[in-house]
Formats: structure tokens, sequence, C-alpha cells
């Protein structure tokens, strides 16, 4: 088994969920979750997306300085406050499953979680200070990084043993095909616009592209389930000196291989990459399970599987709406574009 960057199991510490950016960064607070006294706090970067990550450097009583980064939703409005419960999802994984998962991920120090609200932070040890590098979700792999992150994709899914103890991983697909609050009026609204822009009119329909999900949730609710990451293109990857890592847990989830190795390799990879690398790709990472005693399926099968799981990722952008532009534009274009060359619909029968 691989090691993580520290395994170390997180403290749960009885605290407030920080609501802001300054509540979080409060000497007092730290103090309490990090189980020392805080003498000092300074803020070395704050990124903000759907939710904020907040590099930052603390010395303690003792004199001793640490580096740390906090993961949460702050600052922001009731909309995004709903979306809560993906943090203690995230929260859960790095309390529960990070400590045993294959695949090398950040060492969590202290997770916060007020399960009432459904809101939670994760405290983490910080990657760039241990010299590591995020990668941007607009970083284009070549096939040699694509098959080194997919063996870290291999590594994750061979832990699926946990989903008989875990019984609060869900099967997202299922749960987002049966979701409502992005109607088809207004997904279709979305894909009219830039992001739907250079793909064929068959793949912009949104009532198609929702029948497709639903039946693929369908398909995929029969197929052996496996531990998923569910979000795994370029930035959720990080690279240091023992290779790479996998970062962003709020999609964790259980399902189908294939919802992640196609996913990932067509947003990590540019279309005309992925067309021509997939399937060697596909078949190491077959043999990557195999190896680790998975009976996983013959190489037609697990083909087809793989093309009619496109429609996830596909699906996810589309429907994207809190992130830059630039970034859903090339997303649902990779996505897309792998949708049409696989005919997923098709496969799908819609």
């Amino acid at each position: 088994m691989s090691e993580n960057i520290i395994r170390e199991r997180p403290r749960t510490a009885a605290a407030t969920v920080p609501d802001t950016l300054v509540q979080a960064l409060d000497p007092a607070w730290l103090g309490i979750v990090l189980g020392r006294r805080v003498e000092a706090v300074e803020t070395v970067e704050v990124i903000r997306t759907v939710a904020t990550k907040i590099r930052f450097a603390v010395t303690f009583e003792d004199g001793a300085s640490e580096a740390f980064c906090l993961k949460g939703l702050l600052d922001v409005d009731e909309i995004t406050a709903r979306g809560g419960s993906t943090c203690v999802l995230e929260s859960d994984f790095y309390s529960e499953l990070a400590p045993i998962v294959e695949c090398t991920v950040p060492a969590c120090v202290v997770t916060v979680t007020d399960r009432s609200r459904q809101q939670a932070v994760t405290v983490m040890r910080d990657l760039v200070a241990q010299g590591a590098s995020f990668c941007s979700a607009l970083d284009a792999f070549t096939a040699d990084d694509a098959l080194a992150s997919l063996e870290q994709i291999a590594r994750l899914h061979a832990r699926s043993d946990t989903l008989a103890r875990f019984d609060w991983i869900r099967p997202r697909l299922s749960q987002l095909a049966e979701m409502n609050y992005v109607t088809a009026d207004t997904l279709q609204e979305m894909l009219d616009g830039p992001r739907g822009e250079g793909l064929p009119a068959p793949i912009r329909s949104a009532p198609r592209l929702i029948a497709g999900l639903r039946a693929l949730a369908e398909r995929d609710r029969l197929r052996p389930q496996f531990l998923v990451h569910g979000d795994a293109h370029a930035g959720n990857v990080f690279r240091w000196n023992q290779g790479m890592g996998l970062i962003d847990w709020q999609l964790l989830q259980r399902g189908g291989w294939a919802l992640d190795v196609a996913y990932h390799v067509n947003a990590v990879l540019p279309p005309e990459t992925a067309e021509r690398e997939e399937r060697r790709l596909l078949r190491e990472y077959l043999a990557m399970m195999q190896g680790r005693g998975f009976a996983m399926p013959g190489d037609e099968e697990a083909w087809k599987q793989y093309r009619e799981a496109v429609i996830y990722g596909f699906y996810l952008w589309s429907i994207t709406r809190r992130v830059d532009p630039p970034i859903i534009v090339e997303f649902v274009g990779r996505l897309g574009k792998a949708a049409a060359r696989h005919e997923s619909h098709a496969l799908l029968g819609v």
C-alpha cells in the first residue's frame, strides 16, 4: 500500500464552524481547533472558488511555526451555503478514509463539523509549503501525465471494500439524476450560450442530456460499485516529489469505475490526445485493477462502459455555474466532444 504524505488521523474539534474568513483566521478559534495556544497568524494566500481555501502560517505559544491550509464555505450567500453537505462529506473523507486509502492525499490535521447546520471545515497541512504544486483546471496533461494520475484513481478504487463500512458514501450519480434544481429550460439556455459553442446540435440538447444521465444512472446502479472520486479533473490533482496526488473530496461517491476514468481522461487531455490515447490508457487502468485482484470487464465491455460514462462529466460541467467561465467552456467543450465522438447518448438509448 502506498503512503499518504503524512498518515495521521485528524482530530475532530468541538468548535463552532466559522462562517467568515475573519472567524477562520482568529487566533483564539485556531487555538481551540489545533489544541495549542496560537500567538500569531499570517495569511499566505486566499483562493476563492465555491469553497474558500486559505493558506496560512501559525506561530504557537512556544515559538514554533507551522503552515496549514483551511477549506470551507466562507463569506458565501445563502444559496451557496446550502452546499455545506459537500463540505461535511469531505470532512468525513479525511476523518475516516484518508488514513486508509492507497492514493496520495493531503494530510488533514483537524476537522470541524456541525451536522445540524450541515457545515464543516477541514484544516490540512500546507502542501505548497511541503514542495507540492497544484495543477490548474486547464492544464493540458500529456498521455504519460494521465497515466500517472489514473494510477492514483486506481489506488482509490482499490479501497472499494470500505463501502461496506461507510454507508454515508452515497450513489451521487443516482442523486443527480433525480434532482431538478437545474431545469431542462435552464440547462438549454446555458448550452445555447458560449459553453455549447462548437458542439453539434444533438449534443447541446438539454432534454437529451438529462435523459442520458438518467439512463446512465440506471445502468450504473446495477454494476459493481467502487469508491469513486467523482470530480477528477486536472484542478483536483497535485504534483510533489513522489508523483501525483488527489484533492477535493466533495463529490466522493459510490458508483461504477468508468465514472472516474471516462471523466478524467477526457477532462485532462485535449480532445485529439484523448482520441489517440484513451484505449491504451483504459487498458492500463484495467491492468492496474486486475493486478490488485479485481475482476474487471473484458476489453470491449469496458470500452462500452467507458463510452457511456462520458455523459457523467459532460452533465456535471454543463450545469456548473460558480466557476470561472473559461474553465466551464473548456470542460464542456472537451467532454461534449467526447460524448459526440463516442456516441454516448445513442449507447444509452437516447
